[in-house]
């Protein structure tokens, strides 16, 4: 695993790469991986790494936080996404460290008896979770309104941006440009959130941390589904 320098372009592209479709470095929320990997990173980021920038100016935020967030600090090396080559060449440690973690169990041919049991067992229970109807989730539809700084302000790269804040519980739908007046439009916007995971100041707190774009977000519309 690892992001490479990210001191690099290289590096940052890596990491851009790699917040595409998270918030965090791991799991749903900041951790101490999150602190690993920005402290790692030499300063601000430029506006065209829409998702690095983004989860860049959130761990930012919590600059009194960060030693009361949660887990514990890892290497660099063991955050980011998985190196082929490394687990190829990683020898038989790493493969004895795979089988090990294996759902379902070792696929050794000479296998006992008790393995091939264990094996079943996991599967059975495996199978088990996936049949199991999801609880009820309670969802909200929300119409954003976000506003540019001037004329000059590129509403595509804005429209970008915003789309880039990604989250568990939040998909992004249609959008539209609205005039506003004196030439500038807002870039007027649809998603739809699981009320338990995601609420309107995260999402007001992430969008307009795009401040080369963005000027302010105002919610527009709030409907329960």
């Amino acid at each position: 695993m690892g992001f490479g320098d990210l001191k690099s372009p290289a590096g940052l592209q890596v990491l851009n790469d790699y917040l595409a479709d998270k918030s965090y470095i791991e799991g749903h929320v900041p951790s101490q991986a999150d602190v690993v990997v920005f402290e790692a990173v030499s300063g601000p980021l430029p506006a065209d790494l829409c998702h690095a920038l983004r989860w860049y100016n959130h761990i930012k935020s919590y600059k009194k936080e960060k030693a009361s967030l949660p887990g514990v600090k890892k290497a660099l090396g063991k955050y980011g996404p998985a190196d082929v080559e490394d687990t190829k060449g990683s020898g038989a440690t790493d493969s004895k460290d795979d089988d090990d973690i294996d759902l379902f169990g070792s696929d050794d041919e000479e296998e006992s008896e008790e393995a091939k049991r264990l094996k079943e067992e996991r599967l059975a229970q495996y199978e088990s979770k996936k049949a199991k109807t999801p609880a009820l989730v309670a969802q909200s539809s929300i119409l954003l309104d976000v506003k540019p700084w001037d004329d000059e302000t590129d509403m595509v790269k804005l429209e970008e941006c915003v789309r880039s804040t990604q989250a568990d519980g939040l998909v992004w739908g249609s959008s539209k440009l609205l005039p506003v007046g004196y030439g500038i439009k807002k870039l007027q916007i649809q998603c739809v959130v699981e009320d338990d995971k995601v609420g309107t100041d995260m999402l007001d707190e992430q969008i307009t941390a795009f401040e080369d774009y963005v000027q302010s977000m105002d919610v527009a519309a709030f409907n329960k589904i």
